[in-house]
C-alpha cells in the first residue's frame, strides 16, 4: 500500500464511520428528527453498521484501521506495520473524522437549528445559564463526541482502556488477509458486531469512544461550527478518550504478542 492509498483510504473510511455513527446520534438526539428518542440500542447498532460500511469501503486502499489505537497496536504487533506509516494513518483518520462530523452538521442542519433555538431544549435564558453552558458540555456535543455520565477521571480512563483492549484484541486475532489489504469480509462483520457488543456492555459509563480520532476530530468540528447556543466543547475531558484508547491499544498489542504471536 502506498502512502497516498493509506491516507486516502483512512480519510474516506473514517469520514464514513463518523458520518453514519454521528448521524445516528443526531437522529436520536435532535428535535424534529423522525428517529428522536429511539434509544441506546439504535445508537449501538448504528455505530456497528457504521463500522461495517466504513471497513468494506476503505479496506482495499488502506486496510481499514480507522482508529489510531488499532494503528498503534498493529505497529507494536510482531511483524506489524512500519512505524513510518503510523503518522499517515493517524493524519487520514483525524481528517476523515472531521469531514464526517461536518457532513453530519450539513445533513441535520435544520434539526440543529430547531433544537438549539427551542427554549425548552436550551434551558432557561439568562446570563448565568449561558455561562454555565459554555463551561461544560453543550447540548449537542454528544452528537460529536463522548462524555461520562459520572466524571471520575481514573474510572473514565479505565473504561476506555478496557473497551479498547476488547476491540483491538478482536482485530488482532482475526489478522490480515492473504493480500495484506486488511480484514477480510467476515472479519469486517465480526468487528462491527464486537463494536455493538462493547457499546451494549461497556458503553454506558463514557459513551465508548474506543477511538481517539472518533472523539477528537468531531470535538474540533463542534468547537468550530457556527451553531447557536451550542455551549462548550468540554476540553477538560477531551484527553481521556484519546489517552484511554491509545493505552488500551498498546496493552492489547502486548497481550497479543505474548499469548498469540
Amino acid at each position: 500500500m502506498s502512502s497516498s492509498d493509506i491516507f486516502i483510504g483512512e480519510t474516506i473510511g473514517t469520514a464514513i464511520l463518523i458520518l453514519l455513527g454521528g448521524g445516528v446520534c443526531a437522529a436520536v438526539t435532535l428535535k424534529a428528527s423522525k428517529a428522536r428518542n429511539a434509544g441506546w440500542l439504535a445508537i449501538t447498532f448504528g455505530w456497528g453498521f457504521a463500522v461495517l460500511t466504513a471497513v468494506y469501503t476503505s479496506a482495499p486502499l488502506s486496510g481499514a484501521h480507522l482508529n489510531p489505537a488499532v494503528t498503534l497496536a498493529l505497529a507494536l504487533k510482531k511483524d506489524g506495520i512500519d512505524w513510518s506509516d503510523v503518522p499517515i494513518y493517524w493524519g487520514g483518520q483525524l481528517l476523515g473524522a472531521m469531514i464526517g462530523a461536518a457532513l453530519v452538521w450539513v445533513a441535520y442542519y435544520g434539526q440543529f437549528l430547531a433544537h438549539l433555538t427551542d427554549k425548552e431544549i436550551v434551558g432557561t435564558p439568562g446570563k448565568k445559564a449561558v455561562e454555565a453552558q459554555e463551561k461544560g458540555a453543550g447540548p449537542v456535543l454528544g452528537i460529536f463526541s463522548t462524555g461520562p455520565e459520572i466524571r471520575v477521571a481514573w474510572q473514565n480512563v479505565a473504561t476506555e482502556v478496557i473497551g479498547t483492549i476488547v476491540l483491538v484484541l478482536a482485530v488482532l486475532t482475526q489478522g490480515l488477509n492473504d493480500s495484506g489489504k486488511g480484514l477480510g469480509v467476515l472479519g469486517a462483520l465480526i468487528t462491527s458486531l464486537v463494536v455493538v457488543s462493547i457499546g451494549l456492555s461497556l458503553g454506558g459509563p463514557t459513551g465508548y469512544a474506543i477511538n481517539p480520532a472518533r472523539d477528537l476530530g468531531p470535538r474540533i468540528v463542534h468547537a468550530l461550527l457556527p451553531l447557536p447556543n451550542k455551549g462548550g466543547s468540554d476540553w477538560s475531558y477531551a484527553w481521556i478518550p484519546v489517552a484511554g484508547p491509545l493505552i488500551g491499544g498498546a496493552i492489547a498489542a502486548g497481550i497479543y504478542n505474548v499469548a498469540f504471536a
